[in-house]
């Protein structure tokens, strides 16, 4: 937190993009920090590059838990669910290391972008899944999960999160 690309709206990538040795490169190495760090997510903002891509565990997990084939989300575009329900949920950021907050998101979203060979992918997501993908977009337009909060009164450390909220 603190660095500049963390606030600014990441640049989209063209197709053409997808077949640079840098940008999959740079996938390779977004997964590879993710999985060292026990992410579930990660925004390429967050590894100080300007372009529109995440990688997250969107299958296979509980909440907090990443297991499954991470996936690469090029050019995401978010539209909730008709008739979704927003519900409130506890985040926690690679950026804002030991940090937890909880946030206002859309329960069901429809997850829409590219993937790393530039195939057009659709998702329905739903529940922690959606919350992560909500979660990583943000980092793409600038937001910080701070900015999402509707009260600071969750915010808490992970250790008495851990401690006192983890069951919640």
């Amino acid at each position: 937190m603190g660095h500049p690309v963390l606030r600014t709206r990441a640049r989209k990538l063209e197709r053409a993009d997808l077949r640079n040795a840098d940008i999959q490169r740079l996938i390779d190495d977004m997964i590879d920090t993710m999985v060292e760090y026990h992410g579930v997510g990660l925004a390429a903002p967050q590894v100080h590059e300007d372009v529109r891509v995440f990688v997250a565990v969107l299958d296979g997990h509980q909440e907090g838990e990443a297991e499954g084939e991470p996936v690469v989300i090029v050019n995401p575009e978010i539209t909730p669910a008709a008739g979704t329900e927003s519900i409130e949920g506890w985040e926690g950021c690679l950026s804002i290391p030991d940090i937890r907050g909880r946030v206002l998101r859309a329960r069901e979203i429809t997850l829409r972008g590219l993937d790393r060979r530039g195939e057009r992918i659709e998702r329905q997501l739903q529940d922690f899944p959606a919350r992560v993908a909500q979660h990583e977009t943000d980092h793409l337009d600038g937001i910080l999960f701070f900015d999402r909060m509707r009260s600071f009164e969750s915010l808490t450390f992970l250790d008495e999160y851990s401690r006192y909220w983890a069951k919640d």
